[in-house]
């Protein structure tokens, strides 16, 4: 989907994704996560509820969203809660403004998902290994490929698709079997994805002679 496809979803109020409370598994994890006080990059800010969630408990949180108008709808949010939260209008992929080496974590809810190609999804987690301090962390939440079949909710990727992007970028740490939260008639299978920064380069699969 194209930035404007993004902003129109917003004009229409269709937001499964927005349930106006910070993610359970960010709250639940946050504090094992990231010392206090931490700088914290959310990609796909949206409306920033987890943002300001994070401004609260004393992160330094930067924002970002491919959608204008989700940009506009997290100033006055977070204008209305009293915390300060850096909010820019960028596409993860490509917008190098973003600043490298610089978060103790990465967190992303439904973002990395929606790339159907893998090109792209290990881009992504480039970009985040890219973004991330020494010893820094991503958490992120994506569909799964679990569970019944669906017509709607978030798209299916599968673990496989997941290692392949993250494993030459990042250590994976943890990947589970979990719930994706959100305004839909029934919830949906996730992956609950934690990897930290590498601190020496991905060896490559050997074979036995």
């Amino acid at each position: 989907m194209s930035a404007r496809d993004w902003d129109q979803r917003y004009v229409d109020g269709d937001l499964p994704w927005d349930t106006g409370h910070p993610d359970p598994h960010l709250v639940a994890q946050w504090a094992e996560l990231v010392p206090t006080p931490a700088r914290v990059l959310e990609v796909g800010c949206g409306t920033g509820t987890n943002a300001i969630w994070l401004a609260e408990r004393g992160c330094e949180v930067v924002g970002v969203d491919v959608s204008a108008r989700a940009i506009q709808h997290a100033m006055t949010k977070t204008a209305a809660a009293g915390v300060r939260v850096a909010l820019s209008v960028a596409n993860f992929l490509t917008d190098d403004a973003i600043p490298a080496g610089a978060f103790d974590l990465v967190f992303d809810r439904g973002v990395f998902h929606v790339f159907d190609a893998a090109a792209d999804r290990a881009r992504f987690a480039e970009r985040v290994a890219r973004a991330l301090a020494p010893g820094g962390q991503w958490l992120c939440v994506a569909g799964s490929t679990e569970g019944p079949k669906r017509d709607h909710g978030p798209p299916r990727r599968s673990a496989r698709d997941i290692t392949e992007a993250v494993e030459p970028h990042l250590s994976l740490a943890s990947l589970r079997d979990t719930m994706f939260e959100a305004n839909t008639p029934s919830p949906a299978r996730a992956w609950l994805l934690r990897a930290r920064r590498r601190d020496v380069p991905a060896v490559p699969s050997t074979v036995r002679g």
